[in-house]
């Protein structure tokens, strides 16, 4: 390619970066569609809705918590972030983020869910058997079959008199037939029971349940739309962010300095590849938001969604240093510079798809299985990891190519090789082990004794265990900023407590504080603090009710369950691609250690433990395998050309000190990310960043310090048998830091 050939590519790409990045800070048209303005985000960064209903007449417990249950369901389409709770015995209070109309909302949400008994689903008001209103109760069980005496689960459903004479009508006409009854809700097929007697009585079952919990959802859902509860509105409000606009302008400027500050730690240590992976995360970033912009109805940005996007900045970063490192130790080989850029390019890409793609599976199953913030968090990450493929595999490469054919060939301009001694990790693999074991051992220690003392074990936050809240309309209006700043320490003085959210009503004086459990003596001491300081308009009194969590019962079980599913699948993956389970039982041990380390961390902390916490649990797991896949994959290559003569302890040793630029490289472009927002960040995003700060750190440590020593005493140093007087000789071996050996 000549040079003015490529200075006109050069131009035009450059050209396409500044447009995305345009419609990333200005957005296009008059809409602005594709900003950063454009983004949905959640209570905590934008503000949104909040409505309390009320249950009128006389409700049980039960019909409450099924009525939770509803509405969970139907804020969903609203936004994954969305939060239902209970205010008292019989309130429930629903916060949508983002959601600026507090009356369109209550029209959706106040539609009655439509429950229908039919023989045609394609039909259900023309062929309806019966409604909702003529089911008594749904309760899920199990039973053995009369015929094979098997185990079964079932749903016994009871009926009021007239349920018994439709459905009396209905079974007698299908039973002949073994026709199909139809349960539907809101025009869903729930199930279609075959209809094999006819049934006469106020009772029935449903059998064919896979399991008990499947049987217990079909009840649930039946019992949801036969509702008897009636709700009116108690009031409907819109609130502000709950980190205060300031709060979010201040995390956005933290962001943009991290940013800054890793494109001049790339372009220092790397230079030209510095230079073009600098360019390539303006455009990363710039895609992340014009995406999140675009399906701004299906994603819902929160902190938890921020810590998807800080991981795919620091995946991008890996895969470009990844890379980079390649690149050296090919012009360290002998290679000329152009030889050396497409070969460093072939040579990591094995690593680089291997440690997106275990990401993305597990972003997908996340995605899928996950609920509330896990989903928010999933869809964040799979957007930014897509992109860190793209940006790192063919963004950066066009880069390299323009600019060395501007004229930019000097091997210099591409890094310096330094030649280092083999490390010898392997041997200290017994203290780190030790050393990890009595971290996990504290941590658990302490959790003991926080139980011990009437403590819970771990410092739940509000959105696990409920609370109190706390509403006060004060003379004046405050900001989100004043009332972080002034009111709340009062308010943590005076009850001695810590944690202490704020809901601030838009456009009113009216603010809510978010509590633990307070005593009748806190609350007082509170109200007096408080008023003192800062008057209360008049006429009005303070409020004082008990909360739920805003956590669903469902939203934890999902978590748990999707990040199982998402360590399987991981798990299947390595197998499937290093043909050796021992990798893959190493990465996923290295996961559960920097998972325990962390919440370790936690309990030590009495950091509070909410939705944010899930969200750095998953950020770690994925921070932690990519780094894992990295040394494997150079395990894995180095094995290939292995005999039964080569020292397996030497080739691992010398797999970690290749990667190790790597592994410490990302983790400082990851951690200036980190640091600056935490030192810029209010109180939430502090102990939102701190956690995270300890992962990634922990992370590194057990990439370098513990997969691969688990691999090699699992087996892996069998595949090649040497002398052990050669180990000492193999530790004098001398390596280039990014692998190449002399």
């Amino acid at each position: 390619m000549s040079k003015k050939k490529g200075i006109i590519r050069l131009v035009v790409l450059l050209a396409v970066i500044a447009f995305v990045v345009y419609t990333a800070v200005s957005g296009l048209g008059s809409d602005r569609s594709g900003s950063l303005n454009d983004i949905s985000l959640g209570l905590d960064l934008r503000g949104g809705v909040s409505i309390t209903y009320e249950a009128v007449g006389d409700v049980n417990s039960q019909d409450m918590s099924d009525t939770k249950a509803k509405l969970e369901k139907r804020v969903q389409d609203y936004s994954t972030e969305a939060q239902v709770y209970f205010e008292g015995s019989d309130r429930i209070t629903v916060d949508i983020p983002g959601a600026t109309d507090a009356n369109a909302v209550l029209q959706e949400l106040g539609k009655p869910g439509t429950l229908i008994f039919c023989t045609d689903s394609s039909d259900p008001e023309g062929t309806k058997v019966m409604d909702g209103n003529q089911i008594k109760d749904a309760q899920a069980g199990a039973r053995s079959n009369a015929t094979t005496n098997a185990r079964e689960y079932v749903v016994n459903l009871t009926l009021t008199s007239d349920g018994v004479e439709a459905f009396s009508k209905a079974t007698e006409e299908l039973a002949p037939t073994k026709g199909r009854i139809y349960i539907m809700y809101n025009g869903e097929v729930l199930s279609a029971p075959t209809v094999n007697e006819h049934i006469a009585s106020d009772t029935c079952s449903i059998t064919g349940m896979g399991d008990l919990e499947a049987a217990q959802t079909l009840a649930s859902n039946i019992r949801i739309g036969a509702l008897p509860v009636q709700l009116q509105e108690m009031r409907s409000q819109v609130v502000g962010a709950k980190l205060g606009q300031d709060a979010v302008r201040t995390s956005l400027m933290a962001g943009v300095i991290g940013l800054i500050l890793v494109f001049a730690f790339m372009i220092i240590y790397y230079r030209i590849p510095g230079l073009a992976a600098s360019i390539a995360l303006v455009m990363y970033t710039a895609f992340v938001i014009v995406l999140l912009s675009a399906f701004n109805e299906e994603i819902t940005l929160t902190l938890p969604g921020i810590a998807g996007i800080i991981l795919g900045i620091g995946m991008a970063v890996d895969g470009n240093v990844i890379i980079y490192t390649r690149i050296r130790e090919e012009i360290g080989a002998g290679k000329s510079v152009e030889s050396a850029i497409l070969s460093g390019y072939n040579k990591a890409t094995s690593s680089i798809v291997d440690g997106n793609v275990t990401t993305l599976i597990a972003a997908l199953v996340l995605y899928i299985f996950g609920t509330g913030p896990v989903k928010g968090f999933a869809t964040t990450l799979a957007v930014g990891n897509i992109v860190s493929i793209f940006t790192s595999l063919v963004i950066t490469k066009v880069i390299m190519k323009l600019l060395y054919n501007f004229g930019i060939r000097d091997a210099k301009w591409y890094g310096k090789n330094v030649y280092r001694k083999t490390l010898d990790v392997l041997s200290i693999k017994k203290w780190a082990a030790i050393g990890s074991a009595v971290v996990i051992a504290a941590g658990i220690i302490t959790m003991a004794v926080q139980a011990g003392l009437g403590n819970r074990a771990l410092n739940f936050s509000l959105e696990f265990v409920g609370g109190s809240t706390t509403t006060f309309t004060f003379d004046k209006e405050y900001t989100a900023e004043e009332i972080e700043d002034n009111i709340i320490p009062v308010i943590r003085d005076a009850a001695g407590i810590t944690e202490v959210q704020q809901q601030k009503v838009a456009d009113s004086t009216q603010v809510s504080f978010k509590t633990s459990d307070l005593s009748l003596e806190q609350r007082e001491a509170i109200e007096n603090a408080v008023t003192a300081k800062y008057p209360i308009k008049d006429g009005t009194i303070v409020e004082t009710d008990t909360i739920s969590s805003s956590v669903s019962a469902t939203v934890k079980r999902d978590a748990i369950l999707s990040v199982i599913l998402a360590t399987i699948c991981m798990l299947i993956y390595i197998f499937v691609r290093f043909r050796d389970i021992r990798f893959a039982l190493a990465a996923v041990l290295a996961l559960l250690h920097d998972v325990l380390v962390v919440i370790a961390f936690y309990a030590f902390a009495r950091i509070p433990v909410g939705t944010t916490f899930i969200a750095c649990m998953l950020t770690i797991v994925g921070y932690s395998i990519n780094g894992t896949i990295i040394i494997f994959d150079r395990i894995r290559e180095q094995l290939k050309t292995a005999n039964s003569k080569t020292n397996i302890t030497e080739l691992v040793n010398s797999s970690i000190t290749s990667t190790m630029s790597r592994t410490v490289y990302t983790s400082i472009t990851t951690l200036i990310m980190l640091i600056v927002l935490f030192i810029m960040g209010v109180t939430s995003v502090k102990e939102f960043t701190l956690p995270l700060i300890v992962g990634i750190v922990v992370g590194a440590y057990s990439s370098v310090c513990l997969t691969s020593a688990m691999w090699y005493v699992m087996g892996g140093k069998k595949r090649g048998v040497v002398e052990e007087n050669n180990k000492k000789a193999a530790s004098k071996k001398e390596v280039f830091e990014d692998g190449s050996q002399v």
